[in-house]
């Protein structure tokens, strides 16, 4: 499995520091959609799902967090600790969020708009689709 990271550029001085992000340039894709997580109770486990076509970034910019990524194949899990990092998750791509500190914020940009119909919340349904859509070769 290929996990992407992307480490955005940092602008800053002596007042403090900034990360712009802009479509196709940081972002490998257009933002439809922003949302973020904050006060997650702790031993909470977010997502258990994956996404048709969505695809995201999450960043965590404050405090930390980990992200288990599973392809059907394999599993991974990555530790977002940086405000300046992002993670790349592509569509059809099962993930959870779990051990949150207690100041995390979880940033995720969406390549498009909440559309119920793109989730997949059951984890055999998601095998099921990867063999089902070109023979487990995805986008």
């Amino acid at each position: 499995m290929q996990i992407t990271k992307y480490i955005f550029p940092v602008h800053g001085d002596d007042r403090g520091q900034l990360v712009a992000l802009e479509n196709f340039h940081e972002v490998p894709f257009e933002i439809k959609r922003v949302y973020y997580m904050y006060d997650t109770v702790a031993g909470v486990t977010r997502g258990y799902h994956a996404h048709k076509s969505l695809e995201q970034i999450l960043i965590c910019v404050h405090g930390s967090c980990k992200i288990r990524l599973d392809n059907g194949q394999e599993k991974e899990t990555v530790l977002l600790d940086k405000p300046y990092e992002g993670l790349y998750v592509s569509n059809v791509m099962w993930r959870e969020m779990y051990d949150f500190s207690p100041d995390a914020v979880l940033l995720v940009l969406a390549s498009e708009l909440y559309d119920e119909k793109d989730y997949i919340r059951n984890y055999d349904d998601f095998l099921h689709y990867i063999h089902e859509t070109e023979g487990g070769n995805r986008q």
